[in-house]
């Protein structure tokens, strides 16, 4: 008798967003991932490169294209208002109460890269 055993391999893709001097400081670029999933990366005014999902979690619009605030680290979905917070995904007021996807971005010789699960 066998026994025939599966598993999931979890693949992660690194994406190459642009050079970090094409990203400075309080601007965001939008990315597509192999899967067609949109991704936007910020860079905050702490220099840290935060990157969440563009899909707000109240209506499915793009979320990227809000009103980044550097400083606080958090973008405003155009839609509706709901304001959140790059460094959790996690919305910080209504209409949206539902985190979205972040994926974690560092630079890697001069490169801003993104890990894609």
């Amino acid at each position: 008798m066998t026994t025939r055993t599966t598993s999931q391999v979890k693949v992660t893709e690194t994406l190459t967003v642009c050079r970090l001097d094409e990203l400075p400081q309080g601007a965001t670029r939008l990315v597509e991932a192999d899967d067609g999933r949109k991704i936007g990366v910020f860079h905050a005014a702490d220099g840290e490169l935060y990157a969440i999902e563009d899909r707000c979690s109240h209506d499915d619009g793009p979320l990227a294209e809000g009103d980044f605030d550097a400083a606080a680290c958090t973008v405003e979905c155009p839609r509706h208002g709901s304001l959140f917070d790059l460094r959790s995904g996690r919305p910080k007021t209504l209409p949206a109460y539902v985190p979205v996807e972040t994926f974690e971005a560092r630079v890697e010789d001069g490169d801003v890269k993104l890990e894609v699960d």
